[in-house]
């Protein structure tokens, strides 16, 4: 415990101390971000606020998982390094997505194309690794019933890989107004520092959320309500990387579902309105999705949006904490 506090204490500082040199650089080099012409038209007041902003939370917990697992990989443990290295390859994509598109001054980035081959091949790495190192297994557990299923390994790998990059999507989507992807992830990094706490004996497997959820708060400093920065898809492709490595490595994929409901209902819109949208040749379901543009259509302030999903969240890490204590 002591040691995920200094984590996540070290991390804060050092993500907050990054953001006040990062986006003032970000402002020169006129990183702005494109918004959606259908998007809310309130949104228009947002075009040009820097985007790219992971990179403050991407490097103060990076900083922060190398100095304070050092002694640990001297040791030969480098499961914290894995997870980072991993989330970083994810933000690495975000990051030529980003580029791109403030190069050509457009919301449009990376083909999905590009992406789910980026994506796929990047989960599949990671998960053969953790399983030549002997973080893997291929035993499918389920909350509740704390019991597990042994199932192919093959199966289980193309499983692993389409639950990883579904997942870095879902928290993609979650990032479209002022401090929701931060906030929502925030609480999920807290439930996985607890899980990592109680799980092993000198607490390596809380080290890296710990430091996340550090530097995610952090972030929400510049990033809340009217944002001063946006962590753009740099920011939420990391963080979708690191969710799904965390819930693998703990072995127990399963989690996702009342950890990440937030990230599962806006994926769900998404889908839900385009079928819709598909089958009655133009109408919608929603007035736009994903989820948190309906709301805010609705009525419903950025704030408010904020306050409540991370609510549901705490809730759905609340649950999942029950239902995984058989685990510990």
């Amino acid at each position: 415990m002591t040691l995920s506090l200094i984590a996540a204490a070290v991390s804060f500082v050092l993500t907050l101390l990054i953001g006040r040199f990062l986006i003032p650089e970000l402002r020169k080099l006129k990183a702005g971000q494109e918004i959606r012409e259908d998007g809310p038209t309130w949104h228009k007041s947002k075009a040009g606020t820097p985007t790219m902003g992971g990179i403050m939370f991407i490097l103060g917990a990076g900083v922060t998982v190398f100095i304070l697992g050092w002694s640990f990989m001297l040791e030969g443990v480098f499961w914290h390094l894995y997870v980072y290295l991993f989330a970083l390859i994810f933000g690495l994509i975000g990051f030529v997505d980003d580029y791109r598109k403030v190069r050509q001054h457009q919301n449009e980035g990376l083909t999905a194309r590009q992406k789910f081959i980026l994506q796929l091949a990047a989960a599949v790495v990671f998960l053969v690794l953790m399983r030549y190192e002997g973080l893997l297994t291929n035993d499918l557990y389920i909350p509740f019933l704390n019991i597990s299923f042994t199932i192919n390994w093959i199966v289980y790998l193309i499983f692993a890989a389409f639950v990883i990059v579904g997942c870095v999507n879902a928290v993609n989507l979650t990032d479209g107004i002022d401090g929701l992807a931060a906030s929502v992830t925030f609480v999920v990094m807290a439930f996985f520092t607890v899980a990592g706490v109680l799980w092993s004996t000198y607490g390596i497997q809380a080290l890296f959320p710990a430091a996340m959820a550090g530097g995610l708060a952090a972030f929400f400093v510049y990033n809340h309500h009217p944002a001063k920065v946006f962590m753009g898809d740099t920011g939420s492709l990391f963080l979708g990387g690191a969710v799904a490595a965390l819930a693998f490595v703990f072995d127990m994929p399963l989690v996702l579902i009342p950890v990440g409901i937030i990230y599962i209902l806006e994926t769900l819109s998404d889908i839900i309105q385009v079928g819709y949208f598909k089958l009655t040749h133009g109408k919608r379901f929603f007035k736009m999705a994903p989820l948190h543009h309906h709301l805010e259509l609705s009525g419903w302030s950025e704030a408010k949006l904020v306050a409540v999903f991370s609510l549901v969240t705490l809730a759905g890490c609340a649950l999942a904490y029950l239902g995984v204590q058989g685990r510990f």
